[in-house]
Order: structure tokens, then C-alpha cells, then sequence
């Protein structure tokens, strides 16, 4: 790989990991569109690494109380808002670690033609914004339940179908239930963490296959992507309630309907 490629396809998977717009999409099409060979699974693996550190880092305060809490939760059998929160994050991502093993056939190969990611990327955006606009937007964190986080944990199974954006329909799922959209992103960006757990243990597995590794590119990868994810979730929770979801389903109509001109 080349600098300008490492430089791009991390600097992608940084911003659009927690951005609803599809990370899995961007990182297929890219190479797609400005003729590079695939990045392989090792560059992969490395990019979610970086974006995992980031999320880690930016939620380390609230994780640690979470871990606390929710052994405290075990060994005293006493529920607080953090143990709840913490039990919601372990409920909600049971689904999608039982579809991904369900149905990563179909993930590495149905699913990663260019007309799927259009239309999941036009349909889910317009159920985003749809979303977006009629939800109440009035319920916080601590009033989630576990009924609530496994309906979130269901619509995150959707994502297995690049073009979807997990983060996308978390939020939609969470601003469905009533949630604000700085819950609705939080409970996202915590969803995440066994996410991405879960799709890069499964890809390093596949590591072992793989005859040699180029490690500067894979080191480069989880620098900037690290870089780019922290400063993306910073900058999006930070502007969320100003700008709301619009910007983010008009990209993806447009992206939606520039990928149906080309590939149709």
C-alpha cells in the first residue's frame, strides 16, 4: 500500500465508523472508485483497532463506571443507572454476534455489491430522516430498559448489510424509542465497542492464513484512524443537537443516487 492510500482508507474508517453513513461501505467503495487493489483483511483489521482505541478513550471514564457498576450489580445484586447501562450494552449486542455468525457469508460476498450499498444507503437515510424529524426526543439515557436495548441490538443487525451504517440504525432505533439524539448516539458509541470487538476477533482469526503482513502500513492504520475517530465522535456530539441528521441523510441520498448512475 501507499502512503496516500494508508492515509485515505484510515482517515475514512476514522470518520465514518461513528458518522451514520456506513463505514463498511466506504472502505468497498473507495477502492472502487479511485482504482486501487483491495486493502486486505490485516489493513482491516488494523483500522477497527484504531477506531475501537478511540471510543475506548473517548467513553474511559463512563466504561469504567459501567465495569464497576455492573460487577457490583453481580456480586451485590443492587441495580444502578451505570450497571443498567452496562447490562444494556451486553443485551443489545448479543444479536448481531449471533447474525454475524449466522450470515458473514453473505456479508463477504451478496452484500458488498455496489447497487445493495445504494439502496441501503438512499433507504436507510430516508428512514433516518423520517426519524429524525417525527421522534419525541425526550427520553435520556438512564431511562433505557433492556426490552429497549435489544429492540436497539436488533436493528444493529441490519448492519451486517454494508450501506446500512451500524451507528445509523442504533441512532434510528434509540430516536424511534424516544431518546434524545445525544442518547441516541451515546448508547451507539457504547453499542460499539463489542461491535467492533466482535468483527475483529472474527477477522484475526483469519490472520493466521495470511503469509506475511506489512506491518508499517498496519501500525500507520491504527495511528490515524485512532486520530480521526476521537476527533469525529468529539466533533459529533458536540455539534448534534445544532444540525441533526439532515446533513447526513442528504450525503447519503446523493451517494445513493450517484452509485445507481454508475453501477446500473
Amino acid at each position: 500500500m501507499t502512503l496516500i492510500q494508508i492515509i485515505v482508507l484510515a482517515a475514512v474508517q476514522g470518520l465514518t465508523e461513528f458518522l451514520p453513513v456506513s463505514s463498511s461501505a466506504h472502505l468497498i467503495l473507495v477502492p472502487k472508485f479511485s482504482d486501487w487493489p483491495d486493502q486486505g483483511l490485516a489493513f482491516d483489521v488494523a483500522v477497527h483497532v484504531g477506531t475501537l482505541s478511540a471510543i475506548m478513550f473517548y467513553f474511559r471514564k463512563d466504561i469504567a463506571q459501567m465495569l464497576v457498576a455492573w460487577t457490583q450489580s453481580i456480586s451485590e445484586g443492587e441495580q444502578t443507572p451505570e450497571s443498567r447501562l452496562a447490562w444494556s450494552v451486553i443485551i443489545g449486542s448479543i444479536p448481531v454476534g449471533v447474525g454475524g455468525l449466522l450470515l458473514h457469508d453473505l456479508v463477504d460476498t451478496v452484500f458488498r455489491s455496489p447497487l445493495v450499498i445504494a439502496g441501503t444507503t438512499i433507504g436507510f437515510g430516508l428512514l433516518l430522516g423520517v426519524t429524525d424529524w417525527f421522534a419525541p426526543r425526550k427520553r435520556e439515557l438512564n431511562s433505557i430498559t433492556w426490552t429497549g436495548a435489544l429492540w436497539i441490538g436488533l436493528a444493529q443487525v441490519l448492519a451486517l448489510i454494508p450501506g446500512t451504517s451500524r451507528s445509523g440504525i442504533t441512532m434510528n432505533a434509540a430516536l424511534f424509542l424516544g431518546f434524545t439524539r445525544q442518547a441516541a448516539a451515546r448508547f451507539s458509541f457504547l453499542l460499539s465497542i463489542p461491535a467492533i470487538l466482535m468483527a475483529g476477533g472474527y477477522k484475526s482469526i483469519k490472520l493466521f492464513d495470511l503469509p506475511q503482513v506489512d506491518w508499517v502500513s498496519i501500525i500507520l492504520g491504527v495511528v490515524l484512524s485512532a486520530a480521526t475517530a476521537y476527533l469525529c465522535i468529539h466533533y459529533f456530539l458536540k455539534l448534534l443537537d445544532r444540525v441533526g441528521m439532515l446533513p447526513f441523510v442528504i450525503y447519503r441520498i446523493v451517494l445513493g443516487v450517484v452509485l445507481l448512475y454508475v453501477f446500473l
